[in-house]
């Protein structure tokens, strides 16, 4: 494994471009204008007003901001932006295919339905995991950022890039429809295996209860010099922690500049991480409501309070505390499955095309992990998945 540390010297002699992603003793990547992150987005923020009113995107208005986003990218509105959307993007390898109630529900994650796998993985939340659990977590991901990257995305320095490329290049089609949830469960379950199959992680996956910490996360140890460093960085380079001076190669949107990985916490925003935002979400009663909700509520918030690498949609997952803030909402959504066992046997709402999801449509992570469908990744307990959360 190469040595996630090199010297000043090392970096001019190889050249910055050339070396994977890593966390160096020294900065070698400038921070960028907090401006550089506000990229385009694929939901709207909501308040807790809006989600009792049930004031969610409309299909119809999704697709469009979809188009005018392609419109930006490529400099034409005109015809084959759908084209562009989901046909093979670029850069890729060849045969690449995309694919109002206020009452509180009960927190629980006993199995809804039979369990279909024998022994569930148990993913633990943050402040029960041990030290040594924490530390086996952040060193699997420190080893597939010294990894080198498959070649399958240019973009990318690093098997650790491979994913944020991966995201990166999906961004369209798996926010701002229904696709969000179950796309980014089976993202974050791609995540988990290539930290087991490539980095020998052997524990349990964390996730973090945003609820406990909403409006203050710098509280949280999780942005400590022990483990992902601080979050009131006021967007500036993260210089403590174990991805302290982390060199990103992916973003700031849909282009690729270095930079550093920063965060300018903002706890007016992650306040809408808070048990009330949760609850409504999960009381919502179809999937497609649930899942537009939880986008733009808690998913948004948090994104943009923790902010600058965070904010930008595209390449977030470059920050790596975005894998315990999508468990966070991947549990929320296993919490609405619970309360209704036919939740894990039906689906509802529309991809980015407008395509009327069912069980069969397929769900792709470019051959990182198999293609597979909906009916596939609906209940975690699946054989496909085989994991649940501690409560």
């Amino acid at each position: 494994m190469r040595t996630s540390y090199f010297t000043a010297t090392l970096a001019v002699t190889v050249g910055v471009n050339a070396l994977p992603q890593i966390t160096p003793a020294t900065l070698l990547a400038p921070a960028l204008p907090l401006s550089r992150y506000d990229t385009k987005k694929f939901t709207t923020l909501l308040s807790f007003d809006d989600i009792l009113g049930g004031k969610f995107p409309k299909p119809s208005e999704i697709i469009g901001g979809i188009i005018n986003t392609l419109g930006d990218l490529t400099g034409n509105k005109g015809s084959g932006l759908l084209g562009n959307l989901f046909g093979k993007p670029q850069n890729q390898a060849a045969g690449k295919k995309e694919e109002p109630s206020t009452s509180t529900p009960a927190v629980d994650d006993t199995v809804s339905t039979k369990a279909t796998c024998s022994n569930p993985r148990v993913r633990q939340e943050w402040d029960s995991y041990s030290n040594s659990d924490r530390q086996a977590f952040v060193s699997a991901i420190r080893c597939l950022m010294n990894r080198a990257p498959s070649g399958q995305f240019s973009q990318a320095k690093s098997r650790y890039e491979d994913l944020v490329a991966l995201h990166q290049t999906l961004t369209p089609n798996v926010h701002g429809n229904s696709k969000f949830l179950l796309w980014h469960r089976y993202y974050l379950f791609t995540f988990e295996d290539l930290l087991r199959s490539e980095c020998g992680f052997d524990r349990a996956l964390p996730w973090w209860d945003e609820t406990r910490y909403s409006g203050r996360f710098a509280d949280s140890s999780i942005f400590s010099d022990q483990w992902f460093g601080g979050v009131n960085a006021g967007g500036n380079c993260i210089t403590n922690g174990q991805f302290a001076n982390l060199a990103i190669n992916v973003g700031p949107g849909s282009r690729n500049e270095l930079h550093c990985l920063a965060r300018n916490n903002d706890d007016s925003k992650t306040i809408n991480t808070n048990s009330q935002m949760v609850n409504g979400c999960n009381n919502q009663q179809s999937y497609a409501n649930m899942n537009s909700c939880s986008e733009g509520s808690a998913h948004a918030w948090g994104h943009n309070g923790i902010g600058a690498v965070m904010q930008d949609t595209w390449a977030s997952p470059a920050d790596p505390v975005f894998w315990l803030h999508h468990a966070f909402i991947d549990r929320n959504f296993r919490i609405w499955q619970n309360a209704n066992s036919a939740r894990v046997n039906s689906v509802d709402g529309n991809d980015a095309a407008g395509n009327r999801l069912t069980l069969d449509t397929t769900v792709n992570v470019y051959d990182i992990r198999p293609t597979v469908r909906v009916r596939d990744i609906l209940d975690t307990t699946s054989t496909t998945l085989c994991y649940k959360y501690n409560y």
